[in-house]
């Protein structure tokens, strides 16, 4: 099993993937061959992780209170 990135093209009136001709030579897949392909679309785990977060105050309102709290000594 490999994983493979690619783009979804349109074709005629159907989408389709493009399969490097590496990956097919790696895996030794022939023509009219069936093969399986689990779909998975490609997300930013950063943003999903701290693009949800909403915060009450600032940025720079919490850097303000850590100085006057002495938190850089």
């Amino acid at each position: 099993m490999i994983e493979v990135e690619a783009k979804v093209r349109k074709w005629g009136r159907s989408f389709g993937v493009v399969i490097p001709k590496e990956k097919i030579k790696e895996e030794g897949i022939k023509e009219d061959e069936t093969i399986k392909i689990l779909i998975s679309k490609k997300t930013n785990v950063l943003r999903e992780t701290f693009g949800t977060m909403k915060f009450k105050r600032t940025t720079q309102e919490i850097l303000d209170e850590s100085d006057r709290e002495n938190w850089d000594e």
